[in-house]
């Protein structure tokens, strides 16, 4: 997963795992700061007259339609961060279902899924295979899910985990039968096992793109500076990004999408595996769409001197090179020159320095709690705790500023299906929402 996880998590592992952990709670929300929509307009289950806080995972207020609010620069942003729920044991992600239910999903390392719903944590977890994970390498374990796009009418999900001998492993489940917050264990079909060579870089994350396909990060096999040699090797899923159907025949693990790049094609005269959609990343943890837009942000954890952002706009046909190992960020990796041609370089990069060490992926806000954030990405370090907006200039560059230094392990950022943005504690076990200052 990080830099942080494979050297600092043996204490947070030891606090998480030697005592049970705390019940799962929703903390009380203050009221509504002032800085949001006014509160006469009405949240969804919100009684009228009232000013408290919108439930989580309820649609929040919706601003006054005739009012424009320009959005800000980066450096003019002022975030807080609401705790609104806590008592999880190492959670690294947050969703929604998309399916119009407004649930929350939040996922453990340890290996089980839990279910918000109405505000309230449910007393079952959603999905339980920790008898099928190991987290014995710090960095392996259950670390991502997505929702199918057709999930309100199919019941697929996937997860990604890594088994007990190691390997990366994506499965997809069915939601159970008439019991909408719990999924069916014996549904489980795998798709796709990887083998790894060591117990970290394991990448974890799934994002389901505006194509419909699922597009699946690896990391480099791990250890440390490529040791294994696959990020430029295009005859390995490991380094990469893969891009493929799981949706158009469900009795299959998946299918090539005809239009992925190397498909009937080589690479510097090398045979391409078709699953495919890009090479050169050492460890992309944290990636995802612009739910607008439908450009993809993937954020690869560097190795001993920068971290990186690459966004890659939307419609792209991929065959992207993103470096590693030749590079790590914009700068040459372990030599003061190298070869760039065919390269595609981050949008930004930042050194290690003030505690930074491993870069969490975010999100673009598309949220309408605060319209002045529309369009900012926002993105953490999980090992320095400090949180960035990004966002394009007029003159096809880019801006980018801390917004806030906080005392997090940042494993993950994570959206609900109305747009609104949460930062995940590794270490706490507890979710924030993003607010306005």
């Amino acid at each position: 997963m990080k830099h942080r996880i494979s050297c600092l998590a043996f204490a947070l592992l030891a606090v998480a795992c030697t005592a049970p952990s705390a019940p799962r709670e929703v903390i009380p929300t203050a009221a509504t700061p002032t800085l949001l929509p006014s509160p006469t307009v009405q949240a969804q289950g919100e009684a009228p007259g009232s000013d408290a806080a919108a439930p989580i995972g309820v649609v929040l207020p919706t601003p006054t339609p005739t009012l424009a609010v320009a959005p800000l620069a980066p450096e003019q942003v002022r975030l807080r961060l609401e705790p609104v729920y806590r008592g999880f044991e190492l959670p690294v992600f947050l969703t929604h279902a998309g399916d119009g239910s407004g649930r929350l999903f939040v996922v453990e390392k340890t290996g089980k899924i839990w279910v918000i719903a109405d505000g309230a944590v449910q007393s079952a977890p959603f999905l339980d295979v920790s008898s099928k994970i190991t987290t014995a390498g710090n960095e392996q374990g259950l670390l991502g899910m997505a929702f199918a796009p057709d999930f309100a009418t199919s019941g697929h999900l996937f997860i990604n985990y890594t088994d007990r001998q190691g390997a990366t492993v994506v499965e997809r489940y069915t939601v159970a039968s008439g019991s909408p917050n719990q999924a069916d264990a014996q549904s489980a079909f795998i798709v796709l096992r990887v083998a790894q060579p060591a117990s970290n870089h394991n990448a974890g994350m799934l994002d389901f793109g505006p194509d419909g396909y699922l597009y699946v990060p690896l990391g480099d096999g791990g250890a440390a500076n490529d040791r294994f040699g696959n990020g430029q090797n295009p005859q390995t899923l490991l380094g990469k990004i893969l891009r493929l159907d799981v949706t158009t025949d469900p009795t299959q693990p998946y299918r090539i999408p005809p239009d992925n790049p190397f498909v009937a094609a080589d690479w510097n005269g090398q045979d391409v595996r078709d699953e495919i959609w890009a090479i050169g990343l050492r460890n992309p943890w944290r990636t995802s769409f612009d739910r607008v837009t439908g450009d993809f942000w993937i954020a690869d954890v560097g190795q001993n001197r920068f971290e990186e952002i690459n966004v890659v706009p939307s419609g792209a046909p991929g065959g992207y090179n993103f470096g590693w190992p030749i590079m790590e960020g914009k700068s040459c990796f372990n030599a003061p020159d190298c070869d760039q041609s065919g390269l595609t370089l981050p949008v930004i990069d930042y050194a290690h320095g003030q505690g930074d060490c491993s870069v969490t992926g975010g999100y673009v806000y598309r949220g309408k709690a605060y319209p002045q954030w529309q369009g900012i990405y926002f993105y953490g370090d999980f090992c320095s705790g400090r949180i960035w907006a990004l966002a394009p200039d007029d003159a096809g560059g880019w801006l980018n500023a801390e917004v806030l230094d906080t005392n997090l392990a940042i494993s993950s950022f994570g959206e609900d299906a109305a747009g609104e943005l949460y930062v995940l504690d590794y270490g706490g076990g507890v979710i924030y929402r993003m607010m306005a200052e």
